[in-house]
């Protein structure tokens, strides 16, 4: 049976993944939501005239919708269907993506409601990253049998912590 590191990193994964591929569609495409899109296209509008360098380096509000849209895509994918060290890094980007959301929406000025979405899977991502990258607890290991079948532990069991003398 799968430990419950594992139940919980995969649901996180899924979880997380289908929601970026969901909110990734909707910036690139009116198809799901009309309504969402045209949203989408309002701030991203708001985010290029609130900082002003990214008109200086010649990205649009289009392209900055549409790169942030494709990298959540992409990225959900991979947290949903690639195994492995892929998904870790998949996160890492999403966490950084989901940083710089949250700063467009101080840098307008927005409330609360309108991006505490971004802070909850901000968190989310946060917490799959740490449990993900914390070791798997090792089983503990079998005793060795002598010869005459007295039972031994193993070496590092029976050797006295450095600085502390073992007493029987």
């Amino acid at each position: 049976m799968a430990s419950p590191r594992t139940v919980t990193i995969v649901a996180l994964s899924v979880a997380l993944g289908l929601f970026f591929v969901f909110m990734g569609t909707i910036k690139l495409t009116p198809r799901l939501s009309k309504d969402a899109y045209n949203e989408m296209k309002r701030a991203y509008k708001s985010y290029v005239r609130a900082l002003p360098i990214l008109k200086k380096m010649g990205v649009s509000s289009i392209l900055l919708r549409k790169s942030i849209g494709a990298l959540e895509v992409a990225c959900g994918i991979v947290m949903t269907l690639v195994p492995g060290r892929p998904k870790d890094v998949a996160n890492f980007f999403l966490l950084l993506l989901v940083l710089a959301v949250l700063f467009f929406h101080q840098l307008v000025g927005d409330p609360l409601k309108r991006y505490a979405h971004a802070l909850v899977f901000g968190i989310l991502l946060t917490c799959r990253l740490l449990i993900a990258r914390q070791p798997e607890e090792q089983p503990p290991e079998k005793r060795i049998l002598l010869v005459n079948g007295d039972d031994q532990p193993l070496a590092h069991e029976a050797a006295p912590e450095k600085g502390k003398v073992k007493v029987s």
